[in-house]
């Protein structure tokens, strides 16, 4: 029996719509032009029905404050780094301008562990995601929430290396350098007020970064583009990700893809060649 246990299978029920404005300026932030039958990207729906706790119930890192309380959906654990770990995404069905949405969200599972930088928590939710027609993306999110950094250590990510990142062997590759003005935006779209990624003063003193940190759904939804640009809008079924370093502000991000349909692989580097997101697809 673990103390979260009585979490496992609360659920969360949210409601959105997509209008013209919401997905202009998705479209917008990542320098794209609106598709032909009114389909949004794929991805877009990280920015439905979010979590919108008042200001002043917001902790210290930007987070809403979670508590033992049946309004709480997340479980009130007391580590206090969080992280968008890693995803696993079905495309049921396209979602479009005009769609009223309804997301239905539950906790799978609360597990506790022990790794190299002390106590870590995850959570695993599972998000139904439907318009008019049923249906449309089934996603379970990892959370993982682990210890500060103990004093004195380096910041994190290490600064670049030697090393360079090779693109030979990738059958598609984009280079770009996420500025502060795509981290607001990316924050906006998806009512983010984590500071790790707009407070430069709180990331590094606070949480121990080099730098303003890339959303990890930023670097999974960048990847997505990738896809979109290279085999058309809406062509995925599936698209795993799993975040292994964190991508920082202003730094070089290669994105890559190679593959075809039942295995493609997708991947996010720096310039140095760290790993800093891995996924999967298959269209």
């Amino acid at each position: 029996m673990s103390e979260w246990d009585s979490w496992i299978g609360r659920e969360e029920q949210r409601s959105d719509r997509i209008d013209t404005g919401h997905a202009a300026r998705w479209l917008a932030t990542l320098d794209r032009e609106a598709s032909a039958d009114g389909s949004v990207p794929q991805g877009f729906h990280f920015c439905l029905c979010l979590p919108d706790a008042a200001t002043a119930q917001l902790g210290n890192d930007g987070h809403p404050r979670r508590d033992d309380s049946p309004a709480s959906f997340l479980p009130p654990v007391p580590l206090p780094r969080r992280m968008w770990a890693s995803s696993k995404i079905e495309f049921l069905a396209p979602l479009s301008v005009g769609d009223t949405i309804e997301r239905r969200s539950r906790i799978k599972s609360v597990t506790a562990k022990q790794g190299g930088s002390g106590s870590l928590v995850f959570v695993d939710v599972e998000h139904e995601t439907s318009n008019a027609a049923g249906l449309a993306v089934r996603e379970v999110q990892s959370l993982v929430y682990r210890e500060p950094a103990p004093a004195g250590s380096p910041p994190a990510p290490p600064a670049p290396g030697e090393g360079v990142f090779e693109p030979e062997g990738w059958d598609a590759h984009r280079l770009l350098a996420p500025s502060e003005p795509l981290l607001f935006r990316y924050s906006a779209l998806t009512f983010n007020s984590h500071r790790i990624h707009y407070d430069l003063a709180y990331a590094m003193n606070e949480e121990g970064y080099r730098g303003l940190i890339v959303h990890g759904p930023l670097t999974a939804t960048l990847l997505l583009d990738l896809a979109r640009r290279e085999l058309g809008d809406n062509v995925l079924r599936t698209f795993a990700f799993r975040g292994l370093t964190p991508g920082v502000c202003g730094e070089a991000l290669h994105l890559v893809m190679r593959g075809s349909s039942e295995a493609i692989e997708l991947g996010a580097f720096a310039s140095d060649g760290r790993h800093v997101m891995s996924a999967t697809a298959t269209a």
